[in-house]
């Protein structure tokens, strides 16, 4: 009798594990956002034992996150930017070759393109390691041909955003135009967002400044800094805001850790 059991509940696994498979990974920062305020999801309150990530400016829009189980993530991944050793993960937006690499080195196991192929949007909700990654995708200006900087590319690029410690950490890429509401539900909760504040090649400091308000994350990073004064960034977004200038690289940060006023983070670098 108990063969027969066993060998019922085999089968069955057989036809359910595929079906589990294909469903999609959860987001957790999603079940945030939308939950009653105060509830936090039980795989948060698990990860919040002061877990922490650590954060590395590497230059441009490169981030370096590493991860409390060891995983090496890096941001906008050209090659051009490295600290420390090669990352696990990458992630690239293609407005320019500092954004990205055709040729990364074939020794990082996983290479995320925040464009898709043919004309489909790129669809990132994938689990590596003790990370969750996923995108939300935004359009890009087209910078070749005749019409160069005046055609939008739909969906040719991508916002990511890395669970992680029961963190929600979004890199906003190369972004180039206003967000909806659509985008911020995708979005859903940060609590660090890395913002392209050059207020030329992405989009104008009124504009990320605005973005920059409504995402209410307690952590700022700015990046792409080369065109623009922090200063005049910093009046834009207001006085809600506070500044800690920093003469390090990196940082950590947990969730219990995190500021109870807004900051933004100025690391060394450029």
């Amino acid at each position: 009798m108990w063969r027969l059991v066993s060998a019922a509940l085999a089968l069955f696994g057989a036809f359910l594990s595929p079906a589990l498979a294909q469903q999609p990974q959860r987001s957790e920062c999603l079940a945030m956002a939308n939950a009653a305020p105060q509830v936090i999801p039980v795989a948060f309150r698990q990860a919040t034992t002061a877990a922490e990530v650590e954060i590395t400016y590497a230059g441009h829009s490169t981030y370096f996150i590493d991860t409390p189980g060891g995983l090496r993530i890096a941001t906008d991944y050209s090659g051009a930017y490295q600290v420390g050793r090669l990352p696990d993960v990458v992630t690239m937006n293609r407005a320019h070759s500092t954004h990205y690499s055709l040729f990364p080195d074939k020794r990082i196991p996983h290479v995320l393109h925040g464009w898709g192929e043919d004309g489909k949007p790129a669809i990132v909700s994938e689990r590596i390691s003790d990370t969750f990654i996923r995108n939300v995708t935004t359009d890009i200006r087209r910078y070749f041909g005749d019409d160069a900087g005046t055609d939008m590319i739909r969906d040719g690029n991508s916002i990511f955003i890395f669970e992680v410690a029961g963190l929600c950490i979004g890199h906003l890429g190369h972004l180039h135009h206003k967000l909806d509401d659509s985008h911020f539900a995708q979005i859903g909760r940060l609590d660090i967002v890395m913002v392209p504040i050059d207020g030329t090649y992405t989009m104008s400091l009124d504009g990320i400044s605005e973005i920059t308000r409504r995402l209410r994350a307690s952590v700022v990073l700015p990046m792409h800094r080369f065109a623009t004064p922090l200063d005049d960034f910093m009046r834009r977004i207001g006085q809600q805001f506070e500044i800690d200038r920093r003469i390090d690289r990196s940082f950590r940060m947990s969730r219990d850790g995190l500021p109870t006023t807004p900051t933004v983070i100025i690391l060394d670098g450029v």
